[in-house]
């Protein structure tokens, strides 16, 4: 999609189901050159809104009683590099009880330690009632991580519900 401003013409990707809403946007922002930076905020944020829902979708599809890094997520949702930013995600995340991300650990197996679930304890508290294993501070990995096959079946459940939902 284009939009062509006097004396500049920006290029722009957004989800179709998003488009509706940009044009809203553009039709009540005064184009000049100098708002360029304001749509370019409208997209960031669309952009990482749906991410961050990528992001809580491939969290609930971690079995129970096993746990993924930081690392591994941002992996299913297509970069291995934005495991802060799925810390960040998941620090914000506004429904703990319909997406389990207690079940994000780092990728020692150490719990996060951040007042998002009230504290490091009350994360192993949940991992613990889960069954998961602690060694030496630490969920143990071997036992509890996923393993290839469960991530691979995680990205299936997660293209599969893209689909679906039209991401």
């Amino acid at each position: 999609m284009y939009c062509s401003m006097t004396r500049l013409t920006v290029q722009f990707f957004v989800n179709p189901i998003y488009a509706p809403i940009l044009f809203n946007c553009l039709s009540f922002t005064d184009l000049r050159p100098s708002t360029a930076p304001q749509i370019h905020a409208i997209l960031i944020f669309m952009q990482t809104e749906s991410l961050a829902q990528k992001i809580y979708a491939a969290v609930r599809l971690i079995p129970r009683g096993k746990v993924a890094s930081y690392s591994q997520i941002a992996a299913l949702v297509g970069n291995c590099n934005l495991r802060r930013y799925v810390g960040y995600a998941l620090h914000k995340n506004p429904s703990n009880s319909f997406t389990p991300c207690h079940r994000v650990v780092n990728a020692n197996g150490f719990c996060s330690g951040s007042f998002a679930f009230g504290g490091g304890d009350v994360q192993r508290e949940k991992l613990e009632a889960e069954g998961v294993v602690f060694v030496g501070g630490h969920v143990d990995m071997e036992a509890h991580g996923i393993t290839e096959d469960d991530f691979e079946m995680m990205r299936a459940g997660l293209e599969e519900e893209m689909k679906r939902d039209k991401w």
